[in-house]
């Protein structure tokens, strides 16, 4: 089978649910948003929700959609930094519990974090992140032994902002033989980054996904299907997710609709991630546009139903077997 190595922010998720707004305003968090937070704030805040009661889920982007093609059964690797801590040992073992194998470098700083509030009946997502080693991260702690033998490398889009490393790892990816992907990620991280990130995406990048917001950015274009087309001749795959309402595919002449999978949506976190991994894992069996675009809704679908980015087991079970159904029907 296919492999993939990952790259992203190595960041332990601490999910709370909360019972109103109350503690967003008191740390001026607007509804929805994802704000950065120094060392002092981030402590402060880890301290009120200790005593809400929390769950914590080493994440970040491209790490999630790693654990997903890992458990999917394919050889999946991660590059990533940490504190030399206990949320830097948490994350380690628990990435390699899952199968992937981890390539962790270590910062002085302590661990980064992401804390996730919860919130209101539509199970809205407010962030706040505290980077920590993560952000230490650099061009120069890459080498090219890193990226030998794998078939595709996952770059998390947050991680564009550090444009030095991104450069320098897609170059790496390219001479390895890499099919190279990437997840936009924030569409403020996009605004930002617009140059780079076209040219990134122009010489580099052979797949793309974008939610709408990040779409729209990039290209400048209001209607999702008109933004499909326009970001598909920067790359040769291009996916828009459009969240409860499915997502969109374009590559070359094939354009494609994908309604979301039935679900009971209880927590967004991780559906993009997740419908990436399913994505990817169907793209490296040799599966056709839209059932790539299939599997990565099914298994979007089962995250939703879950507070966080993991998905259980008999979920797990259940979206195995509807996968395999669907692509029984095809010759891998």
């Amino acid at each position: 089978m296919k492999s993939i190595l990952g790259i992203g922010n190595a960041l332990t998720d601490i999910l709370a649910i909360l019972p109103d707004d109350t503690l967003l305003k008191k740390y001026h968090l607007p509804l929805g948003s994802m704000q950065h937070v120094d060392m002092e704030t981030g402590d402060r805040i880890w301290s009120d929700l200790r005593e809400i009661g929390v769950k914590y889920v080493p994440g970040g982007s491209a790490a999630n959609t790693i654990t997903c093609t890992s458990i999917f059964g394919m050889p999946s690797g991660y590059i990533g930094k940490t504190g030399d801590d206990e949320l830097g040992q948490l994350f380690k073992s628990t990435m390699e519990q899952f199968g992937v194998r981890t390539t962790m470098l270590h910062s002085e700083k302590s661990s980064g974090r992401c804390m996730v509030f919860i919130t209101g009946a539509n199970a809205e997502r407010t962030f706040a992140d505290y980077m920590g080693a993560a952000l230490e991260m650099g061009p120069d702690d890459l080498v090219p032994e890193y990226f030998k033998g794998y078939d595709y490398f996952h770059i998390e889009g947050y991680l564009v902002q550090n444009q030095d490393l991104i450069a320098k790892a897609v170059q790496m990816a390219r001479e390895a033989g890499c099919i190279i992907s990437i997840d936009m990620a924030s569409y403020n991280v996009v605004e930002s980054n617009n140059a780079f990130l076209h040219n990134l995406i122009d010489r580099y990048v052979d797949i793309v996904f974008a939610n709408e917001s990040e779409c729209r950015a990039f290209t400048k274009t209001d209607d999702t299907v008109e933004g499909l087309r326009e970001l598909s001749r920067h790359c040769k795959t291009a996916i828009v997710k459009v969240g409860k309402d499915g997502s969109w595919l374009k590559e070359g002449d094939a354009e494609y609709y994908i309604p979301a999978w039935p679900a009971a949506p209880v927590d967004g976190t991780g559906a993009g991630d997740t419908y990436a991994a399913g994505f990817l894992y169907a793209h490296s069996l040799g599966m056709p546009l839209k059932v790539c675009g299939e599997v990565g809704s099914i298994i979007a679908a089962k995250v939703v139903e879950v507070v966080g980015t993991k998905i259980d087991v008999p979920r797990w079970k259940a979206a195995k077997e509807e996968i395999r159904a669907l692509i029984a029907k095809y010759d891998i």
